[in-house]
């Protein structure tokens, strides 16, 4: 299951790691974001123990948000080393993202 990110655990559960972390910033009331939630399980399962992928509800976290420039959701950041290393904006296949993956690991 997807780790639930928040500004309290973000330092911790995304800046300190030294594994991949992608974060998908959705809210309840956004269609887009409940059509790629399914997609953020699945590969929460796929790369279990290799990859971190987390959820940030941006209207419970709105400081996430604003320092990492989000101004339309879903958008899903990968983060490796403290570092934004790739963006994905919008509802896509899960076989982008599994490719932005591999690319980041």
């Amino acid at each position: 299951m997807a780790l639930e990110i928040t500004d309290a655990n973000f330092q911790t559960e995304v800046l300190n790691s030294d594994k991949l972390t992608v974060i998908d910033f959705w809210a309840e009331w956004c269609g887009p974001c409940r059509a790629i939630g399914p997609v953020i399980e699945e590969l929460s399962k796929d790369y279990a123990g290799k990859v971190n992928i987390g959820k940030v509800n941006v209207d419970q976290n709105p400081e996430l948000s604003i320092n990492y420039g989000i101004t339309s959701i879903p958008a899903i950041l990968f983060v490796k080393g403290g570092q934004v290393v790739d963006k994905q904006v919008g509802a896509v296949p899960k076989a982008v993202l599994d490719k932005k993956i591999q690319a980041n690991m």
